[in-house]
């Protein structure tokens, strides 16, 4: 069995991971813990509260007792609000009170992206456009160039749960770019699982979606690869892109 601990801000869509454990039908399991924040909004402050050490913390030795071989810091804007250096100080900081390799959703768009050979990408996001734009930064840093980026301007993750797949649909359409390679719909609280190959269809691209990839960049960290074509064109690539072989992530064991 491999089981990957994940770290999932509040309530919103952590129920697309459960649909993910049956949908990839292994011994993959993936044990949640839910972070709680002072406040459901995406205000750049309370993001930062939000991927706070001591607030990731609170759920190590839960996640550890369930048998977590890594772990995930699955709230994207509660990493890369930190910028890229301190996104990477964040997950050290969480690697050693684990003692277990870390990584973040965050990160794990960066590493799709490479993994898929892509340079170029559209970003889709429901949140407003301050945090996007700190997004488009944050993949930037990575080596992406961002071509396009789209923000719908929601304020709360209980809002963003509530969509459709229509509207998620709308969004993406509204962000895709004719130069974009991939399109990415950051948002963790977006249900997507149900049908990443329903929105590659209708964009004619590769999509990465927040829960999608916080899944793949945990097992990443395992070393696991899984044929998932139902998961979309990245749990459908056996092998990485020649050259494209990243640090599995930080991991740090005392």
């Amino acid at each position: 069995m491999t089981a990957v601990g994940l770290l999932y801000p509040g309530h919103a869509a952590e129920d697309d991971f459960p649909r993910i454990e049956i949908t990839l039908d292994t011994d993959i399991r993936l044990p949640l813990f839910s972070t709680e924040a002072d406040e459901d909004t995406f205000r750049p402050g309370a993001l930062l509260e939000a991927g706070a050490p001591d607030r990731l913390s609170e759920g190590v030795d839960e996640l550890r007792l369930a048998g977590a071989e890594a772990l995930v810091q699955a709230s994207p804007a509660g990493s890369f609000v930190y910028g890229w250096a301190g996104a990477h100080n964040q997950i050290a900081t969480l690697a050693r009170s684990a003692g277990l390799p870390a990584s973040s959703t965050a990160f794990g768009f960066v590493h799709a992206v490479r993994e898929l050979g892509a340079d170029r990408v559209a970003v889709a996001a429901a949140w407003p456009e301050d945090v996007t734009v700190l997004l488009t930064e944050f993949l930037v840093a990575g080596g992406a160039q961002v071509v396009a980026a789209h923000s719908a301007g929601v304020a709360t993750a209980a809002e963003i749960a509530g969509w459709e797949a229509g509207r998620v649909k709308e969004l993406a359409l509204a962000a895709d770019h004719p130069d974009a390679e991939l399109l990415l719909l950051p948002d963790a609280a977006l249900h997507t699982a149900a049908y990443i190959p329903e929105l590659e269809e209708a964009v004619g691209k590769p999509v990465l979606t927040a829960n999608q990839v916080t899944v793949w960049e945990g097992l990443r960290l395992t070393d696991r690869r899984v044929w998932a074509p139902t998961l979309g064109t990245l749990f459908a690539a056996h092998r990485p892109v020649p050259g494209a072989a990243e640090p599995k992530g930080i991991e740090v064991r005392e």
